[in-house]
């Protein structure tokens, strides 16, 4: 999946707080984790239409890469686009980005995968199919 070739269906507003800088006076790195999660946990709300209690929840993020495209500063608008394009028995592959509403221009890209999960047994699991029938509809896939 190419970060170009996403359409984005939801979008979360971020925050930026002053604790959020580096030295250099951009977002630091690891800041931009917290941002992609929180991204994250609004889009799960927002299409299976629930609070999530991510101490029950059955899904954990298993994998996560990011590219760092231009720095983010403290006075950017900065948005969290989310987007699932693919789904699969255990999975699902999500893609983000953090943007500047203002200019348009991408900031971070974020590649994730989430899998089932049994806190119980701490074992794989299949996931839920109302969860993968709220992400179709919502997605259109």
């Amino acid at each position: 999946m190419e970060d170009h070739d996403v359409t984005y269906r939801f979008s979360a507003p971020i925050q930026i707080k002053m604790c959020d800088l580096d030295p250099f006076a951009h977002v630091n790195n690891g800041v931009q984790c917290n941002y992609f999660d929180y991204g994250r946990s609004r889009y799960f709300e927002s299409v299976f239409g629930e609070k999530i209690d991510w101490l029950n929840m059955d899904m954990v993020l298993v994998h996560t890469e990011l590219d760092f495209k231009n720095p983010i500063k403290v006075h950017d608008d900065i948005v969290c686009e989310t987007s699932i394009y693919r789904i699969g028995n255990k999975s699902v592959s999500m893609i983000q980005q953090l943007r500047c509403a203002q200019t348009g221009i991408v900031k971070t890209v974020c590649k994730s995968v989430l899998a089932g999960f049994d806190r119980a047994t701490e074992s794989s699991i299949p996931i839920q199919e109302k969860y993968k029938e709220a992400i179709r509809k919502f997605e259109g896939i």
